[in-house]
């Protein structure tokens, strides 16, 4: 085994497992051998890394011009694996073609909390010229993950790019050796680290009411403490009411929140939806009380219910925002690419566990 394939691996679980990087199956990493890039499968959980095969050959060369010519089997992927080395049948990334533009050998790719606080605002482009002075970094408004996402950060991109903060999205760091990756990784992380806000009165928390909103239905109190701070944060709350800032976020909890009014329980927002809802909601948000979570809720739905409340108090009060349209939504919810890693993420594997820590 290459060494720097060994060395990604590494970095690929330590990452992986690290919610304020990384969130459920989100996230993808890749190495450059002997013109073979291998890149993290679509589904699976880079904390698995290094005890799973989650990694896929894909042919470079070809899959370089079928960008060049926007040949549409370059969205995909697919026909560029090296199957002769993909014995459990994966899929590559749905970001394979992001990482494919880049020029470095070393492309990670991540869903920093930090760098998404940054990036849904209107204002990202001129924080980013202070907080990012002296790095080579470019940024790209948000387009729809895969090959839009790529030929928009080539037209944005020259040879010494090497940080990219995608719109609404995350973050890309390249570099020729897994180290220098690692090393960049870090100080852009560094660059970009802000103090979240944390509610009022923390000391009021009323759990004996959440769960009193709960009876007669099918919501549960979420694994993770912080998920509540959403609802517990009335800057926090505004800024997760305003609409789906992230693509993961549509992905994994619908689009938007589900907000409830003043004295409902889980069971009335449930029948208040029932006429303009096609399925319950994953998570709804009690102001001032606390959040619930649907029963059939998985490890990377409570993941992304905690990344809401991360995110949302990194936001400075005041922020002007950039939410995903109806049409950017249903593009994402209808993406084949995506159910494909709905449907992987339902079998994670042993180590995408749950920690509550409620």
């Amino acid at each position: 085994m290459n060494k720097e394939y060994r060395s990604l691996l590494e970095l690929s679980a330590k990452v992986g497992s690290d919610p304020s990087l990384v969130q459920a199956a989100g996230g993808n990493t890749s190495v450059i051998v002997d013109g073979i890039m291998w890149i993290k499968a679509s589904g699976t959980w880079l904390m698995n890394a290094k005890t799973a095969d989650i990694m896929v050959p894909v042919q470079l060369p070809p899959l370089l011009d079928a960008i060049a010519n926007a040949d549409p089997s370059a969205e995909r992927a697919r026909s560029f694996v090296d199957q002769a080395n993909n014995p459990g049948g994966l899929r590559p990334s749905i970001e394979t073609t992001v990482h494919a533009v880049m020029p470095q050998k070393v492309v990670v790719h991540v869903h920093c909390i930090h760098t998404i606080a940054i990036a849904v605002r209107l204002d990202a482009s001129q924080i980013l010229q202070t907080r990012l002075a002296g790095f080579n970094w470019a940024y790209v408004p948000y387009h729809r993950p895969g090959l839009p996402l790529s030929q928009a950060i080539a037209g944005e991109i020259d040879g010494q790019t090497d940080v990219v903060i995608l719109g609404n999205h995350g973050l890309v760091v390249a570099a020729d050796t897994v180290a220098q990756a690692e090393d960049l990784l870090n100080n852009v992380c560094s660059a970009l680290n802000a103090t979240p806000r944390t509610p009022t009165n923390p000391e009021s928390f009323n759990k004996a009411e959440l769960l009193s909103r709960a009876k007669g239905s099918e919501y549960k109190l979420p694994a993770y403490e912080r998920t509540h701070h959403t609802a517990r944060d009335e800057t926090s709350l505004q800024f997760a009411a305003g609409g789906s800032m992230y693509p993961d976020h549509v992905i994994f909890l619908g689009v938007g929140v589900t907000v409830a009014s003043d004295g409902e329980s889980a069971h009335d927002v449930c029948t208040r939806l029932q006429q303009t809802a096609e399925h319950a909601p994953t998570l709804i948000l009690f102001p001032g009380i606390g959040a619930l979570i649907h029963q059939a809720a998985d490890a990377a739905k409570e993941a992304l219910a905690q990344c809401l409340a991360d995110v949302s108090a990194l936001i400075e009060p005041g922020a002007e925002l950039y939410y995903l349209s109806e049409q950017q939504n249903h593009e994402l919810l209808n993406w084949d690419a995506e159910q494909y890693r709905q449907a992987m993420n339902k079998n994670p594997g042993p180590y995408a566990t749950i920690a509550s820590d409620r």
